[in-house]
Parts: C-alpha cells; structure tokens; sequence
C-alpha cells in the first residue's frame, strides 16, 4: 500500500479520525473506506465493533501509531478510516440549507452534526469556504458528514440554475420578516440560506427571496453561525409548508 499523505485539499481522499467518526463512515457508507489505521493501544467495544465491520466490508487494516499521532494531531487518537472523497447530488424535493462562503471548520462539522439531528439531509456550500473533508472538519461533524447530501457549488448562481423551483429564505440581520411570520407562511421546497460567520449575506440576497431575521438582544450583534442555522432549522422543521406552486 503506498505511504499516507498529510492532509490536504487536493488528495483524493481524507480520514475519519476517532473511533466514533470512523464508526459512522463504516455504517453509513463503507463502500467509501480504504483503510483502517489502528493504535497498539485501541481497545474497546467500539474499536471491536468498527473492526468487525471494516472485516465485514473487506477494509484492510494495519496497525499505525505513529501515522494516527501525525495525522490527528493528537496523542490519543487510537483510530481512523481512510476514505475516498466524493460528489453528493442534492434530492430536488427535499428542504436544502444553502451555507454561502462558511470559513470556519468548527462551524461547518457543528452544523452538519445538527442539521442531521434536525432531519435536514441536503446542504449547499458555495465556496470559498472551509474543505468539507478536512479531518477537523470530519471530526466536528462526529461522521455526520456520513449521513449527508452535501454539494459544493463555485457559485450561487449555479446552485439556483440547479434547483431553481425551491422557495428561497435568506437570514439576514435586517430580514423584513421575523423567522415567527417566515415558518408561517413556508413553502416547499425550501432553501435556508446563510452567510459567512463575520459578515453574512451581502445585501442582494435580500432580493433573492423571503429574507428572514431571527430576533436577539441588542446586547449582542449577531449569532454565531452554527447556532443561527440550528436556530431556523429547527423552526422550519416544525412548520406546515405549503406546495410551491
């Protein structure tokens, strides 16, 4: 097998650090895997499990401390599946949340993690933003990526020519309706746009749709972003769309 490479964006494939990550690769697409690195001192239920099924699905493993230590970044990382990168196609009947330019990895494994809590299964990012399949992003996730349709788009424009029959709601600090009226007044299929974590959406967006604002405090100036899309996520998951019509 040819030595692992350190991350980066343009290999072809990336890692699923931890054994829960690496669990939920296995389970949800293990046709994805590669490899199994392992630790000398992996034990566990979880480690038996996930080698098990890495057996079941023909994943060769090896034992790699020294790799895992290297591509983790962390003394205790005791395993990881190496993966192949791949394309999602969103499903066109499906409610999207569209992430323009999200640059910070936390935020984008944080909200995938919650998005799939919440039901939603099919995410936009239009870059530049952070690398989907960076190993911290993978990790934040907890595998969640896994489970997901995420598609990456140069531009905005091309995500729109794509699924141009779903109703737009972009959040926006000066939405003209709060998020209360906008679950109200839903339709299906639907887009939950949202900007960059400084900035957010630049002013056009308002004409792209029914801007939303979620209501706060004047004691801050904005919501993180993870916690603004778990925000209308979770109120658009409770709302009663109506057809596009």
């Amino acid at each position: 097998m040819p030595p692992l490479k350190a991350y980066s964006n343009d290999l072809p494939y990336s890692y699923a650090a931890g054994v829960f990550p690496s669990l939920a690769l296995m389970t949800a697409a293990p046709q994805r895997a590669m490899r199994l690195l392992l630790s000398e001192r992996a034990a566990g239920d979880g480690v038996e499990k996930l080698r098990a099924i890495c057996r079941e699905n023909h994943v060769r493993e090896e034992y790699a401390d020294k790799a895992l230590t290297r591509l983790s970044g962390k003394q205790n990382c005791y395993a990881a599946v190496v993966f192949e990168k791949w394309q999602a196609a969103l499903m066109a009947n499906q409610p999207h949340v569209v992430l323009v330019n999200p640059m910070d990895e936390g935020n984008l494994g944080t909200i995938q993690r919650t998005l799939l809590g919440l039901g939603f299964q099919d995410i936009a990012i239009i870059r530049p933003a952070a690398d989907l399949f960076d190993p911290k992003v993978v990790r934040a996730s907890m595998g969640a990526v896994f489970s997901l349709r995420v598609k990456q788009y140069d531009r905005f424009a091309d995500y729109r020519a794509e699924h141009s029959n779903h109703a737009l709601y972009p959040f926006m600090l000066d939405g003209a309706v709060l998020l209360e009226q906008a679950v109200q007044t839903l339709r299906k299929p639907y887009s939950l746009v949202f900007g960059t974590e400084g900035s957010g959406l630049p002013p056009e967006y308002a004409t792209f749709g029914q801007a939303v604002r979620i209501p706060h405090s004047q004691a801050i100036d904005s919501l993180n972003l993870a916690v603004a899309v778990a925000i209308g996520a979770y109120a658009f998951a409770q709302g009663n769309p109506k057809e596009v019509g």
